[in-house]
């Protein structure tokens, strides 16, 4: 990402809206374009960088769908009808033979129904009977026009495409890909994050607190955050806010990650050094967002490398990591962007809040008995308070120019519960 030392637009005063900070972010980065081969199991998430195609028909066969009887023929039978068993057909141990006029052969569920029969009949349909040339059976109830077979290309015809490229593997898709044999996929490398924390007053967790100190959290919370998006922290480092260690650290993040992520430092305060040190070693494109948490944001670029440059705040981090580096993440990796559910709620309370800003709002997802969809806001949304994350099944849309609002006002949110499959 090319750029001059520094930006040469004047930054909003208010801060830039989320919907034009995220286009821009997206309209500058460009897919990193490089693909790595990796076996099944290490692949949820993952972006196939090619179309996968079944190498054979699945499952190959015809299968039985019922525990029952493989009868001769394709015809509906009628009750009464008897056959002569003459074998039987397991999964993995199917009958060798072809079946003649008046034969049947006991089939189990996923077992080959043999050559000769078209049809299967469950098993609580007929009855066992002894005839002079050994065990046969009869149709006692009606069989009905379902042969209970599942064709050999159920699943999948030889050479039909599985996946295509671009394709973001979920459960689903890997169930798939090894149900057709896939052992080993090309998909397209994710980019390398590091993470730089900022600040005076920041302790390890566990460590002694003086006067003034806090217990170092961003670290943890954005790491976890990102894993459970699919994204690492490659590189990492903790530095206190001194101009010539951030530098430092600056340059040698940009020098071996894909992406350059802090948090802290980025305001006007006498210790907010990061803004200015990512100007003079690169570019700020912009500073400061017209959002509630996360105003203080910049992004840019350090040394061709994109920088974001988060907000301190626990949530605020969390929450601009959210709606504007995973986005370009996902752009970086080369696939298409997936950006999180919105649905229409109601509040469920009254809501105090001072218009101004837009504000993104941590709130319960809340069923109520005639099946309205609720939104219950719990305890303070200061951005430092990371307890209200806890829980928060969505993100509530309040638009700048609200105030107070009441129980029962409709808002949109967007989903934080990603999908299972």
């Amino acid at each position: 990402m090319a750029g001059s030392a520094r930006s040469s637009e004047p930054f909003p005063a208010e801060g830039l809206p989320l919907k034009q900070a995220q286009a821009q972010i997206l309209e500058a980065l460009q897919p990193l374009g490089c693909s790595e081969a990796l076996p099944l199991s290490a692949c949820r998430g993952r972006i196939t960088a090619e179309a996968v195609t079944a190498a054979a028909a699945v499952p190959g066969f015809r299968a039985s769908i019922m525990d029952g009887y493989a009868i001769a023929g394709d015809a509906p039978p009628e009750p009464g009808q008897r056959w002569r068993l003459v074998g039987r057909s397991a999964a993995g141990t199917p009958f060798a033979g072809v079946l003649a006029a008046g034969e049947a052969v006991r089939v189990l569920t996923g077992a080959v129904v043999p050559q000769g029969s078209g049809r299967v009949l469950p098993q609580e349909l007929v009855q066992p009977l002894a005839l002079p040339q050994g065990s046969g059976l009869e149709l006692v109830r009606p069989a009905g026009a379902n042969p209970w077979i599942r064709g050999p290309e159920e699943e999948a015809a030889a050479g039909q495409e599985l996946v295509a490229a671009g394709c973001r593997l979920g459960v689903a898709e890997l169930g798939r890909l090894a149900s057709c044999g896939v052992e080993q996929l090309r998909v397209w490398v994710r980019p390398r994050l590091g993470l730089l924390i900022s600040g005076d007053e920041l302790l390890s967790p566990g460590a002694v607190r003086g006067p003034g100190q806090i217990w170092e959290s961003n670290s943890a919370l954005l790491t976890a955050l990102l894993e459970q998006l699919g994204y690492g922290v490659s590189q990492q480092r903790v530095v206190a806010d001194q101009p010539e260690p951030l530098r430092q650290a600056l340059l040698e993040l940009a020098g071996c990650c894909d992406v350059v992520v802090s948090t802290g430092g980025v305001s006007a305060g006498d210790s907010d050094w990061i803004r200015g040190l990512v100007a003079e070693l690169g570019e700020v494109r912009f500073w400061k967002l017209f959002l509630k948490p996360g105003r203080p944001f910049a992004w840019g670029q350090v040394g061709g490398t994109p920088f974001f440059g988060l907000p301190g705040n626990p949530v605020a981090a969390a929450i601009t990591a959210l709606q504007l580096l995973w986005p370009a993440l996902q752009r970086l990796e080369g696939g298409e962007i997936q950006w999180l559910p919105r649905l229409p709620v109601r509040l469920e309370q009254e809501l105090r809040r001072g218009a101004g800003r837009p504000e993104l709002a941590r709130a319960r997802l809340v069923v109520a008995p005639d099946g309205m969809l609720l939104a219950r806001v719990e305890g303070s949304q200061a951005s430092s308070r990371i307890g209200s994350l806890q829980a928060a099944d969505l993100l509530l849309e309040i638009p700048a120019e609200l105030g107070t609002l009441d129980a029962g006002t409709e808002l949109w949110a967007q989903l934080l519960r990603l999908p299972i499959f």
